[in-house]
């Protein structure tokens, strides 16, 4: 009797995602569509501001979070309606004053190459993280979130790293979302870059079929690495666009779509980005950043130019092609005007 009591109290507490306000206490969180498919630490993440990424792994190691009453794992999916447990996080939680509010993006920070009632497809600018975490409160989505509260659902598609510019699509309903995810593990997007690699690239096109793995650095940063025995297969064809003597331009087209895939890629060929921090050559890169290439430049060379895929819904056939940034365009004018 006593049992049925508590789990009528407890049901009756259940409540939306977004109404989470009090830390203090057990919340019962409804999963709503928004979060339909994502992994448990990541709406953690999301729903606990502030709460440090340690602690919310820790939390949910220990048992003290669950859905529909049963334990869960980190990358545990979660779907609509479930219902999720998450115990007081007092202690973890950053005072409600010092937390950062989401700057919405200005109007023209964030240019809309694309937008219909199912998708929106920008040209992200370099330097811009894609969504909040390592160091980044907000991110873009969270930003585009602030700026659109009318949209119910908005949720990146994939995603570039923070350093690169190009196309980035957000879906805007759960039915997009949902295919363009199924299109991706079929193959069925294709993904064209542009690069600018150290060195003097040999072949007109050539294919880099070099699995990867990810790892952590002593000091917590993720990295990524090639490896035969136990990396996943992966798959970049590079077609030489020109060569300048001491970097060459490329064009870069994605078959699989791994964390950093190009820039290892290239690197494990001998020529890495102009530009990586993490992958390239670094004093070569400072050099580039003083001017070595007849301007100086400072940011990762890789631009997302060019998408060609089906639109998920209307089935209408999409070619979306995003412009370089000025300072890429800047570097590659003058590298022609050099010869």
């Amino acid at each position: 009797m006593a049992e049925l009591a508590n789990t009528a109290a407890r049901t009756v507490t259940v409540i939306d995602e977004s109404e989470v306000r009090d830390f203090n206490r057990v919340n019962y969180v409804r999963v709503s569509e928004r979060s339909d498919g994502q992994r448990l630490d990541n709406f953690l993440m999301r729903v606990l501001k502030g709460v440090p990424k340690s602690h919310i792994y820790r939390i949910v190691r220990n048992g003290e979070v669950r859905i529909n009453k049963k334990r869960a794992e980190c990358q545990t999916k979660i779907a609509l309606d479930d219902e999720i447990r998450i115990p007081p996080v007092r202690t973890a939680v950053m005072d409600e004053a010092a937390a950062p509010s989401v700057k919405p993006l200005a109007a023209d920070e964030l240019p809309i190459l694309r937008e219909d009632r199912d998708l929106i497809i920008v040209n992200k600018p370099s330097g811009l993280a894609c969504h909040g975490g390592s160091g980044v409160a907000f991110g873009l989505i969270e930003r585009l979130r602030a700026s659109r509260p009318e949209c119910k659902f908005l949720e990146l598609a994939h995603r570039l790293d923070r350093d690169t510019s190009g196309l980035l699509i957000v879906c805007k309903t759960r039915k997009a979302l949902v295919r363009l995810h199924e299109m991706q593990r079929q193959g069925e997007i294709e993904k064209r870059y542009r690069l600018l690699v150290q060195g003097d690239w040999v072949n007109q096109r050539e294919h880099v079929r070099a699995p990867l793995t990810k790892y952590t650095l002593a000091s917590g940063e993720r990295r990524v690495r090639v490896d035969e025995e136990n990396g996943l297969r992966s798959h970049t064809i590079f077609t030489l666009i020109k060569r300048y003597g001491d970097v060459s331009y490329l064009e870069a087209e994605l078959k699989t779509g791994r964390t950093h895939q190009i820039r290892v890629h290239a690197a494990s060929v001998g020529h890495p980005l102009v530009g990586d921090a993490k992958y390239g050559d670094y004093a070569f890169n400072e050099a580039v950043r003083k001017g070595a290439l007849g301007l100086p430049f400072g940011r990762l060379f890789l631009h997302a130019e060019r998408l060609k895929f089906t639109h998920p819904v209307t089935k209408e056939p999409m070619v979306v092609i995003a412009p370089l940034e000025a300072s890429l365009k800047a570097l590659i004018d003058n590298l022609n005007d050099r010869q």
